[in-house]
């Protein structure tokens, strides 16, 4: 196939890659903002498109950040292909302090408190709320009965808190990207249209010279 990779990256060498890409963030922030400014679409429509991703990266659907950015975009009338490179915001090195804003601020706004303190950390609630996704869906074919506790548990301390209070900080935090995003996609555009219709003048020249200015010339 044209596009599978010749070498098959080891788990270890891909599961490093995903928390620090090859060539760094930085650069894998470049490539996005690259991308981003050359969209063949109005900046506003684009900036509502990273909008719509960056505002997903505060939510609690995790897995399926490509889908929600895509309906918000349609929603907002923005650039999608922009919607799903602005979910590139939610990446490992952002995950902890977006989950701790949000999940702080949905517990402020709901009146709660994390059921058992801290002593039971996100990536502990994760799991078990999976364990109760396999242990049901095997329930249903077998005689065992459902187990709820650790979904009830994940709902409670992270989904719905997650929900509500990533709100908040994704407007902010989106609406910012927003406004920041119009300008530098239009200043790029422009110097873009400039530097063609300059090549676009020089080649009208070079092609309305006439064979004694050629002669003469070369």
């Amino acid at each position: 196939m044209i596009f599978k990779r010749r070498d098959r990256r080891p788990i270890a060498r891909a599961l490093a890659e995903f928390f620090y890409p090859r060539g760094g963030w930085l650069r894998a922030f470049g490539y996005v903002k690259h991308r981003v400014r050359r969209l063949p679409d109005t900046p506003e429509k684009i900036a509502r498109g990273v909008w719509a991703g960056v505002f997903t990266t505060f939510t609690p659907f995790f897995g399926f950040h490509f889908i929600t950015a895509y309906l918000i975009a349609r929603i907002l009338r923005g650039n999608i292909l922009a919607a799903l490179l602005g979910t590139f915001f939610g990446n490992p090195l952002t995950y902890v302090p977006i989950a701790v804003t949000s999940l702080t601020t949905g517990h402020f706004l709901l009146g709660t408190r994390p059921q058992h303190g801290f002593e039971k950390s996100l990536s502990q609630k994760f799991d078990g709320a999976a364990r109760d996704l396999l242990h049901n869906f095997k329930a249903i074919f077998t005689p065992e009965a459902m187990e709820w506790s650790r979904l009830q548990l994940f709902y409670d301390d992270v989904f719905l808190p997650f929900m509500v209070g990533g709100i908040i900080p994704g407007v902010i935090v989106a609406t910012f990207v927003y406004y920041l995003s119009v300008p530098v996609i239009r200043a790029y555009q422009n110097s873009r249209t400039r530097k063609l219709r300059a090549k676009l003048e020089q080649l009208s020249k070079t092609a309305r010279k006439t064979p004694d200015d050629q002669s003469l010339s070369g």
